[in-house]
């Protein structure tokens, strides 16, 4: 590894731990609440949504663009395809996870959470490593503060992610301990997917535009399909504000700051 590699591996896997801290902390409310006030938990999925798609457009999907340009000559299709197969790989896997365990009974949430959560990380864990892997090639637009930002982004959409996992097992009545084991466990596959994502697109260099727009792909599907859902109705006002906020802030960090 040359000093960039070096530099830019270490980083990562500061970053991974911070997003798998994130989900612990955010498990760990669980013994802190008997009941979760809904409104801040909205406000800052909201705001995590705005990151995360602010994120994916300037962070993923324009180095993706100008990547496939310089090395296919074509600055769309590679990540136009990528972005379709990543967005489709979280839809499917939600219609595979809503068939084989329908309901919400508690024993079905703990087979899902157990045996699925790990597969909801694996996108964000390689947003993250694919990131550091575009740094530590020079991608053109792909700079220090473009990869801190995918990993806060996804670290802050962490916390309450934990927290909405280990609550409900609680209210099942689960031990806090034994939810708070299960929440944080969810949050150890991002870990390792962020590694993976590093070395597959760092020792392959052609398909890290397909490999940066998939990763956008699946972040923009986890927003819209998870993140926003769950925003309750009578929050929505608020959670449109902290939307708007989270993505202004990302844009101004991407645009105003260049590392």
């Amino acid at each position: 590894m040359d000093q960039l590699a070096t530099h830019s591996f270490l980083l990562l896997l500061i970053a991974s731990l911070f997003t798998y801290l994130a989900t612990v902390l955010g498990a760990a409310v669980v013994f802190c609440f008997k009941s979760i006030n809904q409104r801040p938990l909205d406000i800052m999925l909201s705001i995590s949504a705005g990151l995360m798609t602010a994120a994916a457009v300037w962070s993923l999907i324009l180095p993706a663009t100008t990547l496939s340009n310089e090395l296919w000559h074509n600055a769309w299709l590679a990540p136009t395809l990528g972005l379709l197969a990543g967005g489709c790989f979280i839809i499917l896997s939600s219609l595979i996870i809503d068939k084989k365990f329908p309901g919400a009974d508690a024993k079905k949430r703990t087979i899902l959470i157990i045996g699925v959560m790990p597969l909801h990380n694996i996108p964000e864990g390689l947003a993250v490593g694919v990131s550091f892997s575009a740094l530590a090639m020079g991608i053109d637009g792909c700079s220090l503060s473009n990869a801190l930002m995918v990993a806060l982004g996804i670290g802050i959409q962490n916390f309450p992610d934990g927290t909405s996992v280990a609550v409900p097992l609680y209210r099942d009545g689960m031990s806090k301990t034994k939810s708070f084991l299960i929440a944080q466990s969810s949050g150890i596959m991002e870990f390792f997917a962020a590694l993976f994502g590093y070395f597959v697109t760092i020792t392959a260099r052609n398909i890290l535009p397909i490999a940066l727009a998939f990763a956008a792909g699946a972040m923009l599907s986890v927003v819209a399909s998870e993140l926003i859902p769950d925003i309750a109705p009578a929050n929505r006002t608020f959670a449109t504000l902290g939307f708007i906020l989270g993505f202004a802030i990302m844009m101004v960090l991407d645009l105003a700051i260049t590392v």
